[in-house]
């Protein structure tokens, strides 16, 4: 989505544009919680109402917002306890269903590393789905509960095929109870970038962050309740420009202080998208977290 021609996917972004504004936003609730021996927060955003949809440019639904400043740094310790958090709100949003079939799509192109987050907790994932398949639950070990199948369905540069064309095709056949796609978002902050996951049971939509719309995996298009897990990997070059001019323009109005951005920020930039140096290393930390969480979510499914 564009705020003030600042693209970003997270639907707290959205929500903090519009405080900025001082605009009130009916239909829509928030729920703020802070661990500070973890030092994660978390942010509830709850579409409840057409109004508030229509208002944010985002479907009714929840949309949770895991914020970890360190999330970034090389400890394992502190990235198992965010693999604990999302197991906790992945587990609130499956179906209450004991043995569930589970499809998990990582979207994306492997060939690009801040690309390559959803097809890399797919390598990543403990897939039982085979096992049990031929051997029963037992064969798959005592704590695996669902049926877990993965697919990296690639991109349309690379198959000629619509993502949603290709995630129909395997859901028709495999029947999934639920289907949960992980895919690289873009930010408008460059504090969230690397350092936050969004999760959503309103689906996915490939590609908007960067412009680059296709169409969305939701109930809708594919009949089946579709979560959603994302991390913004990547801020446009009018971001940068914006969070490094702020401070210096403190003294305007709100108003005149957007005036000034819009003539200063060139139109290219907004067609420029940036990512850490690091970025390798960095996916390759924010895959593995993301794939335990997910994990142990399936694993451990609550009785």
């Amino acid at each position: 989505m564009v705020l003030g021609r600042i693209r970003t996917d997270l639907a707290l972004e959205t929500k903090e544009k519009f405080e900025e504004e001082r605009a009130e936003v009916r239909g829509v609730a928030v729920k703020e919680e802070y661990n500070e021996e973890k030092d994660i927060r978390t942010t509830t955003v709850t579409i409840e109402t057409e109004n508030g949809a229509k208002t944010m440019g985002r479907p009714q639904g929840v949309y949770i917002t895991l914020e970890a400043p360190n999330l970034s740094v090389p400890d394992e310790g502190y990235h198992r306890e965010i693999s604990k958090e999302l197991a906790k709100h992945m587990r609130s949003l499956l179906p209450p269903k004991k043995n569930l079939s589970i499809l998990v799509v990582g979207l994306g192109n492997r060939e690009i590393t801040p690309d390559a987050l959803g097809p890399d907790v797919v390598s990543n994932l403990h897939i039982t789905r085979h096992i049990i398949r031929e051997y029963g639950a037992e064969g798959a070990g005592e704590e695996a509960v669902h049926s877990i199948s993965g697919l990296v369905p690639g991109v349309m540069a690379q198959t000629g095929m619509e993502t949603l064309e290709i995630v129909q095709g395997v859901a028709e056949e495999t029947k999934p109870d639920v289907i949960v796609a992980i895919d690289a978002l873009a930010a408008r902050s460059i504090k969230r970038l690397n350092r936050t996951i969004q999760i959503t049971d309103t689906g996915i939509s490939p590609g908007s962050g960067v412009g680059n719309h296709r169409n969305g995996l939701n109930q809708e298009t594919l009949g089946k309740k579709v979560i959603g897990i994302g991390v913004p990997t990547v801020v446009d070059g009018a971001t940068i420009v914006r969070d490094s001019m702020a401070h210096l323009l403190d003294t305007l109005e709100e108003e005149e202080k957007k005036e000034f951005l819009e003539e200063m920020i060139a139109p290219s930039l907004h067609n420029m998208f940036m990512t850490p140096k690091d970025v390798d290393d960095t996916i390759k930390r924010l895959s593995f977290t993301i794939s335990e969480g997910l994990n142990m979510a399936f694993s451990k499914a609550e009785e």
